[in-house]
């Protein structure tokens, strides 16, 4: 579908845009090596599937019908005999996940908390509102809490204790750590006291001055704190045990990349110093700590970074070589170490196909990481009621009028509480300024989520749009990491750039086994790449053929005389329907 920005900014002087072409119910392309399969543990190389994840991924129908899905199984539930404690939690972690009203896992918690406890690198590749976020906060919270336990039964006993172990989350913008952090405070003790002490470090926020059981903050506001002192630097690299990416896909491409990769090799570089000391922490002296510092850990990023290209290079070239000279080149660029620290990438949408994409960052950095890939990973959501409405110049107002309307009289849309919560996405500030001029003419109150607003203007929107509902008119800026429950209507107004932005869209809706509806308008331009959408979504596969295929369906319009009619035309045809 696509809703041309230009149709949509009546009364707006700006500047022709660009035509788009958008890639609708695109999902990621997901080679057969890994096409999700029922919460199956997989690696690239083999698939390691445990007898008890099998046992979870064929589970009992539930006491929710909104999470059944047509054959009758549960889709976002575990079997009703899993329990948090039978995953290897403990009591204390399983009463804290009780009071807040989490008293049986999902699918996706239930394959996930296993593997995370076992001390593995874990890649987790799921759904959105699959329950993510809890899968591997619960399992290495609980882990911090018995290293905790552990600790003070040593000072009892006039025992040597280990320091004090971190977890670090990062996460690519303000307000995913923010979430993150009121989601790790909800887990207390039983005298209602958080289990681990959990801050924040992005925006405004400063350093602590004691520091916390679990740091959540951004690639680059790390980077400012352990850049300004090397000693600062190897101090906190080593107290850190267990890293997490969320949104790795996000955090692996783009702008994040390189920071990324850098924080990898530098956890990386500290790995490898504890190895050769061939000592455990606190038999490490700080002395030999300070002395590796100031030379060799500057030299370690460099060594590192030198490595992953090497690395890189084999790749290319590896058709040119004979078998003898590869095995000599990859002993030469691997070098192995004993492992400190475990790495946990979570993300909601992970194209593998090709080395530059974040699954094959992560399939070539960390092979023997544990893959578990949720059941409708870059697929249609059996609870997700998708409506597709072709449209035209003259009708995409009227059509976006109705269907913001619908959210108003539809009792399907309507949760217990009768707050109704409905979300426009649009691709650019203007058009979200756009949209939202045409319902607030058409009476509708909306408000509105962009970049242009401050960080305190989006946080108390998300806080009215949670506690008042409504309609949030949106850029994709609210389709990554922005938890609100039941918000059973999405309307993309302006379809998405990419099969990726449309994922992360839909999935505001329909989570947590939830129901919901998403509106998508379309237009004669793309109505093939729709088609090609559809028929993977009524037989239930990723749309690997259509991903990215956005100038190649404009191409075929074209050879068939299919004329695509620029925004300047489509911005007079709309005023003129306005007058």
């Amino acid at each position: 579908m696509i809703v041309t920005r230009s149709a949509l900014m009546l009364h707006l002087q700006n500047p022709p845009i660009r035509y788009h072409f958008f890639s609708h119910f695109l999902k990621p392309t997901f080679p057969s090596l890994f096409k999700p399969r029922p919460f199956s543990l997989n690696t690239p190389r083999q698939a390691q599937t445990r007898p008890f994840v099998s046992a979870v991924a064929s589970s009992s129908s539930s006491s929710s019908s909104s999470s059944q899905g047509s054959n009758g199984r549960d889709t976002f539930f575990a079997q009703e005999n899993v329990s948090w404690t039978s995953l290897g939690l403990s009591d204390t972690i399983s009463r804290a996940l009780s009071d807040i009203g989490l008293n049986r896992p999902s699918l996706v918690q239930a394959s996930s908390v296993p593997s995370v406890l076992s001390g593995k690198d874990v890649i987790i590749a799921a759904e959105t509102g699959s329950g993510k976020t809890y899968s591997y906060l619960v399992p290495l919270i609980d882990k911090l809490r018995d290293a905790q336990e552990q600790s003070l039964h040593a000072v009892s006993h006039q025992e040597v204790t280990s320091p004090q172990k971190v977890l670090l989350i990062l996460c690519p913008n303000v307000q995913l750590c923010e979430q993150v952090v009121r989601m790790a405070n909800s887990l207390c003790r039983d005298d209602g006291e958080a289990i681990v002490s959990v801050a924040a470090i992005c925006g405004r926020q400063g350093w602590p001055i004691r520091e916390p059981d679990v740091i959540v903050t951004t690639p680059a506001a790390l980077l400012n704190y352990v850049d300004l002192d090397r000693t600062r630097r190897m101090e906190f690299m080593r107290g850190v045990k267990y890293v997490v990416f969320d949104e790795a896909d996000m955090l692996l491409c783009g702008s994040f990349q390189n920071k990324v990769i850098r924080l990898i090799n530098l956890l990386r570089f500290d790995e490898k110093v504890l190895s050769r000391s061939k000592k455990s922490v606190a038999e490490f002296s700080m002395k030999q700590e300070y002395s590796l510092s100031s030379e060799d850990a500057f030299e370690g990023e460099g060594e590192l970074l030198t490595e992953a290209t090497l690395e890189e290079d084999e790749i290319v070239d590896i058709n040119n070589e004979d078998e003898s000279v590869k095995q000599r080149d990859w002993r030469r660029v691997r070098k192995y170490y004993e492992r400190s620290k475990q790495y946990v990438f979570v993300a909601a949408t992970l194209p593998v196909n090709g080395k530059k994409t974040a699954g094959g960052i992560l399939k070539y950095m960390f092979p023997d990481a544990e893959w578990v890939c949720g059941n409708y990973l870059h697929c249609h959501n059996p609870r997700l009621e998708q409506k597709w409405i072709e449209v035209t110049v003259d009708t995409q107002v009227d059509e976006l009028i109705k269907a913001v309307n619908h959210s108003f009289r539809s009792e399907d849309l309507l949760n217990a509480g009768g707050i109704h919560r409905t979300m426009v996405f649009a691709n650019t500030v203007e058009a979200v300024e756009a949209v939202a001029k045409i319902l607030i003419r058409s009476g509708i109150e909306c408000s509105r989520y962009h970049k242009n607003c401050t960080l305190e203007e989006r946080a108390q929107t998300l806080v009215d749009f949670h506690d008042k509902g409504g309609v949030l008119v949106c850029t994709d800026a609210a389709a990554r990491g922005v938890d609100i429950p039941n918000v059973l209507h999405v309307i993309q107004a302006d379809f998405a750039t990419s099969a990726v932005d449309f994922l992360h869209r839909v999935g505001r809706t329909a989570r947590a086994g939830q129901i919901g509806l998403v509106t998508s308008m379309y237009t004669e331009s793309n109505r093939e790449l729709v088609d090609a959408v559809r028929w993977a979504e009524e037989r239930g596969q990723p749309v690997e053929t259509a991903f990215s295929r956005k100038r190649s369906f404009r191409n075929k319009l074209k050879k068939r005389g299919i004329k695509v009619r620029d925004s300047a035309t489509i911005k007079e045809s709309a005023l003129a329907s306005e007058y």
